[in-house]
Order: structure tokens, then sequence, then C-alpha cells
């Protein structure tokens, strides 16, 4: 096959042009930090990457839902423990109320005191977390706990439970209801209770005052294993947490690993394709230089 000039210098311009387009995605590369722009550049890496910041995503997402199921726990605590407080001193003057002992004087002051608490109960009972009451149920738009004419719970929230999601096939309960809260295991209403007391202070019925002191005891008993619950639930949301933060870290590794480049690999690159394309253009020059003018000469 005869070689002409022509056939020389289109061969020519086409390696040129390939070496150039090397050399370009080996530039791309550099000045993005990336191994691949479009997925034809490496569809299986592609792909991976696709999955990974999917996952990244879901864990965030996650993650999210396990810091507000953390604080929404740790509102219940506060709010708990603020009742527990409340039931250590009624259960105090419950018992001082029922030895019959004190004054009239003193009887108003202590009724005059549960009145306050019980006021200071239904506030707690109504605590909000993000603007959400935390014993409602799902009326968390509802302030759930008010009083029935007799000084009983009147309940307004529903039975509904709020739960996060924190993993693929992890979903945590997060929420009581304020009848779980003001409700021991016997029924017994402890805003009913209190009433009564206010009641039983008012008149003198210091029997009265002595039927309520195991009332209080099983209310203060309820609330400890209620804090018990929701302190276990916080702990394992603590681990959920950091199991998340440490899931986190490797998704974000694994993803750098599959799209970023090794900048040391990607100079050397460079360079190499620099000097070939160079050569290219030295040898290309000496192939096409002669002419019939310089065979003439």
């Amino acid at each position: 096959m005869r070689v002409t000039n022509n056939m020389l210098i289109n061969n020519l311009k086409q390696n040129l042009n390939t070496g150039l387009g090397r050399m370009q995605r080996v530039h791309n590369q550099m000045s993005s930090g990336k191994r691949f722009s479009v997925p034809s550049d490496d569809p299986v890496g592609v792909a991976r990457s696709l999955k990974l910041r999917a996952d990244l995503n879901e864990n965030e997402k996650f993650q999210k839902n396990a810091g507000d199921a953390l604080s929404w726990l740790e509102t219940t605590e506060s709010a708990l423990d603020a009742i527990k407080d409340v039931l250590h001193r009624v259960k105090e003057l419950a018992v001082q109320g029922a030895n019959g002992t004190y004054s009239e004087e003193d009887t108003q002051a202590i009724a005059e005191e549960i009145q306050q608490l019980r006021d200071h109960l239904i506030g707690v009972g109504n605590s909000t977390y993000v603007g959400k009451h935390i014993f409602a149920g799902y009326k968390t738009n509802l302030a759930p706990v008010q009083l029935n004419g007799d000084g009983s719970l009147d309940y307004q929230g529903d039975a509904g439970t709020i739960n996060y999601q924190v993993g693929v096939s992890d979903l945590i309960e997060a929420s009581l209801t304020a009848e779980e809260v003001f409700l021991n295991v016997n029924n017994e209403d402890l805003l009913k209770d209190m009433q009564d007391m206010y009641d039983f202070m008012n008149t003198g019925n210091h029997q009265g005052m002595a039927g309520l002191v195991g009332n209080f005891e099983r209310h203060l008993e309820n609330i400890l294993n209620r804090t018990a619950e929701v302190g276990a639930k916080s702990n394992r949301m603590e681990l959920v947490v950091n199991r998340l933060k440490d899931e986190n870290l490797n998704f974000t590794n694994l993803l750098s690993n599959t799209e970023d480049v090794d900048m040391a690999d990607v100079l050397i690159r460079l360079t190499s394709e620099e000097n070939v394309y160079r050569a290219s253009l030295a040898s290309g020059a000496r192939i096409i230089q002669p002419t019939l003018i310089d065979f003439l000469r």
C-alpha cells in the first residue's frame, strides 16, 4: 500500500487528538480532584458513588431523627424528674397532715402549698419540645393536662405514640401520655388525689389524709418506673447517635476513596501525557518535513 503525505498527516492529527483527549481527562481530574466527571469515565465507579451518596443521605436523616428523639427523651426525663420532686414533697405533707397535731393555720398553709404544687404539676404535664406537647400522644398541638370539675385529670390528648426511625429497621417509641404519667397501676389519679388532699386539709379530715399516703407512694413508684424506662431509651439513643456518626464517617471515607483522585498519581500521568504529546509533535514534524522542493535543492 502506497503511503502518502496526506495519510501521514491525517494519522498524525488523529494521534495528536487522541493524546490531547487523554491529557484533557487527566487535567480535569487534577483540577476537579475527582476521578470522573461523566458516567462514561468510570461506569462502575459512578454506580458505586451514587449508592454511597444515597446511603450517606439516608444516614444523615437517621442522625437527625436520632438527635430529635434524644432531645425529646431528655425533655421527658426532665419533666418526670420535676414530678418526682413534687411527689417527694407531697408525701411529706401527706404524712404531716395525717398526724392531726397541726393547728388550723398550719393545715391551711399545707393546703395552700398542695394547691400550688398541683398547679405546678399541670404545667409540667403540659411541657413542650419545639412547640409540641410531649404528653399528648398525636395531638401535640393541644395542652393535654386539664382538670375536670372534681379536680381529676381531663386528658385532652390521645393514645398515639411518637416514633422515630433511626435505622432501616430500627424504630424507637419516644413518648409517654399524660395518662401514663398521672395514673398509677391502680388507675388512681394523681391530680384527683391532690385535690382530695387539699379538701381534707381544709376540713381537717386527718383520717382521709392518712388514706392518701399509700396512693402517693404508688404514684411515686409509677414515676420512678417511667423515669427508668425513659432513661433506658435515652442511653440507647446515645449509642445509636454514636453508631450513626461512625457510619457517617465510614461512608464519607468510602465515598472519598471512590471519587477522589490520588494527586501524586495524577501529576505523574499528566507529566507522562505531556511528554508523549511533545514527542508526537516532534516526530510528526520530522516525518512530514520533506517536500518536493527539499529534494530539488
